[in-house]
C-alpha cells in the first residue's frame, strides 16, 4: 500500500532507538524527508535522514530542531512526538507515590509533557503555511491504566493524551490531524538494557532478566499475545496514523499492548 508519504518532511523526536528510531527508518524508506532527532545519533539511522543534537529538557530547543527542518528541506508536515520515559538519569520503574518527589514530579512532566507541547507550538505554524500536517503523540497504556507504580510517569502521559485531543478540535478545521499512539510494555531499551526496568522487576520478584521479559512481565500484564510488542509493531501504527490514507483520524488513540487494556 502507498502511503502517500514521499517528499514529506517528518520530524521524530526519541530517534536514536526503539520505537523513534523504528519510526524513522520506515518514513524514509516510504520516501518522507525525515530529520530524526536526539541527544545522539546512532549508525542505525539510514544515512539520507538528518540528525539534529537535541536535549528536549532544553526548551529552547524545539525551535532550532524546526528551524533546521526549514533550512534541508523547507516546512515540516509531519511531527512524530516520540521522546518520552524516563526523564535523563532517572530510572523506571520506581513504586509508590510517596516515592518522587517535587522535583522528579517536574523532570517528568518537563520531558513527557512539555517537551512535546514545545515541538507542537514550534510546529504547527510551518504546518498551517503548507496547508496542513498530522501530529502523532506517543503515550502509554500507563496512562490509562494506573496503579502504585511509575504513578507520575502516568499522569504526564495522560496529560498528553487530553492535550493531543483539545488540539484535533482545535487543528481539524485547518488541515492538521491530531492523534495519540499508546504502546504497552515494548521491547526497547528501557526494558533491556543493564539495570533497567527488567532487572528492576525480577529484583522485585526474585527473577532474571530474561525471564522477566519473556515470561514473567507477559503473564503480570496479562498480554493476551504473550508477549512484550515489537517497536516496529508501534511504528508501523504511527506512520499510518501520519499518512494521509488516515486522512479523516483524528483525535483518535491507538493502542498497541499485546491485549494489555481489557476495558470497554
Amino acid at each position: 500500500m502507498d502511503l502517500q508519504l514521499s517528499g514529506r518532511v517528518a520530524i521524530v523526536t526519541g530517534a536514536s532507538k526503539g520505537i523513534g528510531l523504528a519510526v524513522a527508518r520506515t518514513l524514509a524508506e516510504e520516501g518522507a524527508h525525515v530529520v530524526a532527532v536526539s541527544r545522539t545519533r546512532t549508525d542505525e539511522l539510514p544515512d539520507k535522514v538528518v540528525h539534529v543534537s537535541a536535549d528536549l529538557m532544553d526548551p529552547q530547543a524545539p525551535e532550532r530542531i524546526v528551524e533546521r527542518a526549514v533550512e534541508e528541506f523547507g516546512g515540516v508536515d509531519i511531527l512524530v512526538n516520540n521522546a518520552g520515559g524516563p526523564p535523563p538519569g532517572v530510572v523506571l520503574p520506581r513504586a509508590g507515590f510517596l516515592t518522587p518527589d517535587d522535583a522528579d514530579w517536574a523532570a517528568m512532566f518537563e520531558f513527557n509533557l512539555f517537551s512535546p507541547v514545545r515541538m507542537i507550538r514550534a510546529a504547527i505554524p510551518l504546518m498551517l503555511e503548507r496547508g496542513g500536517g498530522a501530529i502523532v503523540n506517543v503515550s502509554s497504556t500507563m496512562a490509562k491504566q494506573p496503579g502504585p507504580i511509575n504513578v507520575d510517569y502516568g499522569a504526564a502521559k495522560m496529560a498528553l493524551l487530553a492535550a493531543g485531543k483539545s488540539l484535533s478540535e482545535e487543528y481539524a478545521p485547518q488541515g492538521i490531524r491530531v492523534n495519540t499512539v499508546s504502546p504497552g510494555a515494548t521491547l526497547t531499551d528501557w526494558w533491556t538494557k543493564p539495570g533497567g526496568a527488567a532487572e528492576v522487576f525480577g529484583s522485585l520478584v526474585g527473577s532474571d532478566r530474561d525471564s522477566v521479559i519473556t515470561e514473567v512481565a507477559p503473564t503480570m500484564m496479562k498480554l493476551a499475545t504473550g508477549r512484550l510488542v515489537h517497536p516496529q509493531e508501534v511504528a508501523d501504527a504511527i506512520v499510518l496514523l501520519a499518512s494521509p490514507r488516515s486522512g479523516s483520524t483524528t483525535g483518535a488513540e491507538y493502542v498497541v499492548d499485546g491485549g494489555q487494556l481489557k476495558e470497554i
